[in-house]
């Protein structure tokens, strides 16, 4: 089972993030030699998001895919299970390599998704993984049982989504760090966690609630981290994005 670092690229447009990953990929105009790099050398695995998305469509995904970059494309779906089934298949067709939906949609919806995942991934010999969002990072205990009226621990709510998505046949979830461990014991080595929320000690938290560092994310049990502005608002981007991939993947 593989781990990699995650670039969440949360930019406006295509040409800002092409922009962006230039910087990453690029010193003084030479290419960076990171043969380890999961798709050619110095091209970091990226995640677009909604606002990305939305912004330009598929277009960006191809865009991406073109530059030798592997996708997750985080659009958490989350609806009742024919819709879910019917949009997965079409994000099938694109050649992405992960895609997202919130467990909370509960089991049924959960095996649609998948099975329109498969569907449209067809053509492709690489299956994309799919994955369910348990608990968002931004969302602490208060908001579990104050607002989401959820009267159980987070550890036991994200442990049960996970055992959820595992039964409804997911690749794995997204959870906070915090989490992996305890879903690994539940689901196994080999269910992958996916955990966004990761920070250096010397950077804001921001909206985000429930954060770890690279490195402690590694001692946790994550298998990717996803890492947005402690890179992408970087001062130095290249530095900031090497230093994740040592304290994560040692290298």
């Amino acid at each position: 089972m593989g781990k990699d670092v995650i670039i969440a690229c949360d930019f406006k447009n295509t040409d800002e993030t092409v922009k962006f990953l230039d910087r990453l990929t690029r010193i003084r105009d030479e290419v960076v030699r990171c043969d380890d790099i999961t798709v050619g050398a110095g091209r970091p695995y990226v995640k677009i998001g909604m606002e990305l998305f939305y912004a330009e469509g598929p277009v960006i995904v191809k865009k991406l895919k073109e530059r030798g970059h592997k996708v997750f494309l985080d659009l958490k779906l989350h609806d009742i299970p024919n819709t879910v089934k019917k949009a997965m298949t079409v994000l099938g067709e694109y050649g992405v390599d992960m895609v997202n939906v919130h467990a909370a949609g509960g089991i049924e919806m959960m095996k649609a998704a998948k099975e329109g995942l498969m569907l449209g991934a067809a053509r492709y010999a690489d299956k994309p993984k799919l994955i369910a969002v348990t608990q968002l990072t931004s969302t602490d205990e208060a908001t579990l049982r104050g607002q989401l009226l959820i009267d159980r621990p987070m550890a036991e709510v994200v442990r049960q989504y996970a055992l959820n998505a595992k039964e409804a046949g997911l690749d794995g979830v997204v959870c906070s760090a915090f989490e992996a461990a305890d879903i690994h014991e539940a689901c196994g080595e080999d269910f992958l966690t996916v955990t966004p929320g990761i920070r250096f000690d010397t950077s804001s938290a921001d909206d985000q609630k429930r954060v770890m560092t690279p490195a402690q994310a590694k001692e946790a049990g994550s298998d990717y981290i996803v890492v947005g502005r402690p890179v992408t608002a970087a001062e130095k981007p290249i530095d900031a994005y090497s230093r994740c991939r040592e304290d994560f993947l040692g290298r």
